[in-house]
């Protein structure tokens, strides 16, 4: 695990594509350069359109899918209230439910280790670059100390590239959120529980399900986690 890579080769490689299959083939090459387990992208448009490339098994792309473990997965809920690059180490990983869900992904193949790079463009558009591995702490403290700072630069130009493939695409256009609804999102963006952001705002949770439902349709998004990230992307509320 480790070597070093040509950071100017995979930017020109990256470049010179044109479809999201030949990402991909780039980013098998930089698992296999890296010697690392995984590398994923995967992608969210402000309609809710999902783009992505994995090398994780098909049985364990289908299992997440099946338990919409996207409702708990600590790197996804994470990474959604952050700009900078994530260890996952730095994630909340308490609780039966989310304990549960590392034992199987592990049982899965997922390594222990794991650096995820939020990225966000127009339109809503948020995506993940991570890249996974099995190692102790401090062979992956060594790996993030040698390519941290070029796997930044690779996911930002990827994202970039990725985006390019999906220009043609007319996003949904985006209504304003109310006063209440921007207060009612900030909280939740910032960890709040339903129950706290209710109190902290004097409403009933019915009223506070009211406003996330309406912000989650202007948004057009599918789920209030996907609609906190849409309004963090787009500048409707600051974190």
């Amino acid at each position: 695990m480790g070597t070093k890579f040509d950071l100017s080769q995979i930017l020109e490689d990256l470049e010179s594509t044109s479809t999201l299959e030949e990402l991909a083939t780039i980013l098998i090459q930089l698992r296999d350069t890296l010697r690392i387990d995984h590398v994923t992208y995967h992608w969210v448009d402000g309609a809710g359109d999902q783009y992505g490339f994995t090398t994780y098994s098909d049985a364990w792309d289908k299992q997440y899918r099946d338990k919409n473990y996207h409702r708990i997965d600590p790197v996804i809920l994470g990474c959604f209230q952050r700009f900078h690059a994530v260890d996952w180490k730095q994630l909340n990983w308490s609780g039966k439910a989310v304990r549960a869900f590392l034992q199987d992904a592990q049982d899965h193949g997922v390594g222990n280790q794991g650096y995820s790079i939020p990225l966000r463009g127009p339109s809503g558009q948020f995506a993940l670059f991570t890249v996974n591995n099995t190692c102790d702490d401090a062979a992956w403290q060594t790996f993030k100390d040698a390519h941290g700072r070029d796997l930044i630069l690779v996911a930002h130009f990827l994202n970039r590239k990725a985006l390019e493939f999906a220009k043609n695409r007319q996003p949904e256009k985006t209504r304003g959120l109310s006063p209440r609804e921007i207060d009612a999102m900030t909280l939740l963006a910032l960890g709040y529980s339903r129950a706290q952001v209710a109190h902290s705002l004097s409403i009933s949770e019915h009223t506070l399900r009211a406003y996330i439902e309406s912000a989650r349709s202007k948004l057009g998004a599918q789920n209030t986690t996907h609609a906190i990230a849409t309004a963090l992307s787009r500048g409707l509320i600051v974190v």
